[in-house]
């Protein structure tokens, strides 16, 4: 009788599972989520194999019925009505889920690095935050934020902020993307549609790591990098315990390097260790421009701070903004954190027993791999503090120390559970797990990570696009930002391998069904994250409303469309010219530079001559090439209609500082 009933109850505990039992579904199929309109958006899931799946959704009570596959994989393609609602969808294998407040419009998908993962506040703190908060009051926009994510091989599951769709609210609106966000209000307001923006981002990230195996498999270089990702452990466990034993045996032969130890301690660290004979360096900022040049490699940082009695024994909050690349950071020779990647942000605990009344010292062992170095970031990011009213600013002056450059150095290991930067590993987490949700178009803002490689870009990013327009089965409108104008001014002509980048974004305008939002002019000479993240929204969303809409607005300014030599002058000429090409706030054209055969650029004189432009410069009696906006911070000027700026370009194709430089 005792075994009839522990049978018996076994059977009844095994039939409730069953009973039980209903879909799978990831965050992309949530209450609040926005389909677009008048397709056939597919909805898929996970059930028990074989079972049968129906799907019935509330705006034409069409029931879709499925059998899922051996692995218990299904899917449905539900027609979409114009835009609407709020519906529900119904999804059903014997057990109901049901998708409430769901929306039919505009689905747009916003991916890149910082600047579009830089939120309206958190970390980011765009211009009128505050006010652009309390008015964040959309029902008809949505929001999904995938979580950050890697891995080495593609997957169908992914995470998101509040395990779903979040609907716009003072609240939700406040990590989200900026950019994306004001891309989505104009939308809204001028389409007087639904949207639903899926922000996908990381910040500090290379286009590589968003681009897919198969894809990257066409370029030659880049076969030893997905060898590289191809061999890592499947598991996260087993990444970090491989990272562990390979920083083991880095950091020995590191410490036995850097001039900063003896005996294995970080005498640079010390506070004993007398800087007098050390430079000075002004943070935020970058150290490149600040004495060091070209130079990559360690480099030691240190601030004295004072600290007050009453802080003694008790627990500190150390913030340094971004660093660029890796940092080691200690407190009074202690070291307190380690991290890496330029776009992550660098918050650090101070445990109270190391925390003394009077003189303390923060330094910083930086470790530049490529680009400008330093500690960036809002001023009011770089802090010592107790709690938030009582703190010590560390912006200002610091001493600089150079311990050993790159190639001297031992290669860091990559820590392969949260680093970004290798190929396929973004798109195998972040964007494959959303294919072949039913988008109908994505903004793009990344480019300054790859600045150093700029000449290979003019390659990487329309294979990325041309690879995601593949993923999802159709072309797709792509629209991305220019990089901005950043860095200390320049006025005299030189090399830049920002305005190389921004000259291979301009070049991927040839791909059918782009468009670019150019903010040359919107930039911060000490702020790689521009704050004005409204302009930037609103320039995409012209691109959108005028392109893929259909609307007859302006939406660019001028894009140089080709030249003619005349004697000693070269005419310029545009698309989007319209007569009504001018100087911003009238005056003399500038950011204009010329250069004949020896390749020397002089500073030149620039005409509007209708839609087009005459340069010349007494210098150059025979000129071969003109170049405009050429610098990482140029001062330049030339407008269109509506004052939007004119793109930087340059007539000629000769190989400039980032040529030849690969991954």
């Amino acid at each position: 009788m005792k075994k009839y009933y522990a049978c018996l109850l076994s059977f009844l505990l095994c039939s409730t599972a069953i009973s039980t039992a209903q879909v799978k579904l990831i965050p992309l199929f949530s209450d609040n989520m926005v389909l677009q309109q008048q397709t056939q958006a597919p909805i898929w899931g996970e059930t028990k194999p074989g079972k049968t799946v129906e799907v019935t959704t509330s705006w034409d009570k069409e029931k879709y019925t499925v059998t899922a596959d051996a692995k218990g994989k299904w899917m449905v393609k539900v027609a979409t009505p114009e835009a609407g609602g709020p519906y529900s969808i119904v999804i059903s294998d014997g057990k109901k889920v049901t998708l409430d407040n769901v929306l039919i419009g505009e689905v747009w998908l916003c991916s890149g690095q910082s600047n579009m993962e830089m939120p309206v506040e958190g970390w980011g703190k765009v211009k009128n935050y505050e006010q652009e908060i309390a008015d964040a009051n959309y029902p008809n926009i949505r929001f999904l934020q995938v979580t950050d994510n890697t891995s080495p091989q593609p997957l169908a599951e992914m995470q998101a902020r509040n395990d779903g769709w979040m609907v716009c609210s003072p609240e939700t609106v406040k990590e989200f993307s900026a950019t994306g966000y004001f891309f989505g209000r104009d939308l809204n307001h001028y389409r007087n549609v639904p949207v639903g923006l899926i922000d996908s981002s990381w910040g500090g990230t290379i286009i590589e790591a968003w681009t897919s195996e198969e894809a990257l498999s066409t370029i030659p270089e880049m076969m030893d990098n997905i060898a590289d990702v191809k061999s890592m452990p499947l598991t996260n466990e087993e990444r970090q315990e491989k990272y562990r034993r390979d920083m083991e045996t880095w950091a020995d032969v590191f410490a036995q390097t850097d001039k900063g130890f003896s005996n294995g301690k970080a005498v640079w660290a010390d506070l004993a260790c007398n800087d007098a004979s050390w430079g000075t360096m002004n943070f935020p900022g970058g150290m490149d421009n600040q004495g060091l040049g070209a130079f990559d490699g360690v480099v030691w940082f240190r601030k004295v701070v004072e600290i007050p009695a009453s802080w003694e024994g008790k627990e500190l909050q150390l913030n340094l903004g971004m660093i660029d690349d890796n940092d080691f950071t200690y407190f009074n020779g202690v070291c307190v954190g380690h991290t890496e990647g330029p776009g992550v942000m660098r918050e650090y605990t101070v445990p109270k027993d190391l925390v003394k009344g009077g003189k303390a010292v923060i330094a910083v062992r930086l470790l530049d791999t490529g680009g400008l170095g330093g500690i960036n970031g809002a001023p009011e990011q770089l802090v010592l503090q107790r709690s938030k009213k009582d703190k010590i600013s560390l912006t200002g002056q610091w001493k600089y120390k150079v311990s050993l450059s790159l190639e001297k150095l031992p290669a860091l290991p990559i820590n392969t559970v949260n680093q970004p930067n290798m190929a396929s590993v973004l798109f195998n987490a972040m964007i494959h797990p959303l294919v072949p949700f039913a988008i109908k178009g994505a903004i793009w803002y990344q480019g300054e990570s790859n600045s150093d490689r700029a000449f290979q870009y003019r390659d990487l990013m329309p294979l990325m696009i041309a690879d995601w327009r593949k993923q999802w089965g159709y072309e797709f409108p792509f629209y991305m930002v220019q990089l901005a104008n950043y860095m200390a001014p320049q006025t005299q002509p030189e090399e830049s391998a920002w305005a190389e980048l921004r000259d291979a974004q301009y070049n991927t305008l040839h791909l059918r069904n782009t468009g670019m939002a150019v903010i040359i002019d919107i930039g911060e000479a000490g702020d790689i994250h521009p704050k004005n993240k409204q302009e930037v929204g609103h320039r995409l969303a012209l691109a959108a409303r005028a392109q893929t809409y259909g609307e007859t607005i302006s939406y660019s300014g001028p894009l140089y469309k080709g030249y003619r030599i005349e004697g000693n002058k070269i005419r310029i000429f545009f698309k989007h010219a319209n007569g009504c090409l001018k100087a911003r706030n009238g005056g003399a054209l500038k950011g204009f530079t010329i250069a004949g055969t020896d390749h020397k650029f002089y500073a030149a004189t620039a005409e509007i001559d209708g839609n087009s432009i005459v340069v010349y410069a007494p210098e150059v009696a025979y000129p071969l090439a003109v170049r405009y906006a050429w610098a990482n911070n140029p001062d330049c000027n030339l407008v269109g209609e509506d004052n939007l700026p004119a793109s930087p370009f340059r007539t000629d194709d000769w190989a400039g500082i980032t040529f030849g430089k690969k991954y």
